[in-house]
């Protein structure tokens, strides 16, 4: 099971999760969902409770990751597969443009 949080501009909005199955959750932060109901990451996504959950990589994260030239030197720079789509999102969307970023949550993380 891989993991990221997710930030709105500098703020904690919520957990990125692709289980073992392959399937994907994301579930907005309680109290990002408290203090900012209205700033939602994505039309898609409104701020919610409930867990938004899909069979492939959510549309929106999917944006994110690099495409064309920058997309193959991140490809062979990390070796990850090009079809290995969290992966690429955690290996290289810790600084995307924009105010959304992606910051993966290592295994010890969790232990700790």
């Amino acid at each position: 099971m891989r993991k990221a949080n997710i930030y709105y501009q500098d703020i904690f909005a919520g957990i990125l999760v692709e289980t073992d199955d392959g399937e994907y959750e994301f579930t907005y932060d309680k109290i990002y969902v408290k203090k900012y109901p209205n700033q939602f990451l994505t039309f898609t996504m409104p701020v919610s409770v409930r867990p938004y959950k899909l069979n492939r990589l959510f549309p929106f994260f999917e944006g994110l990751i690099p495409e064309g030239w920058l997309l193959e030197i991140a490809t062979r720079s990390w070796k990850i597969n090009r079809n290995d789509r969290m992966g690429l999102l955690l290996a290289c969307c810790r600084n995307c443009i924009g105010a959304v970023s992606v910051v993966p949550i290592e295994e010890t993380d969790e232990t700790e």
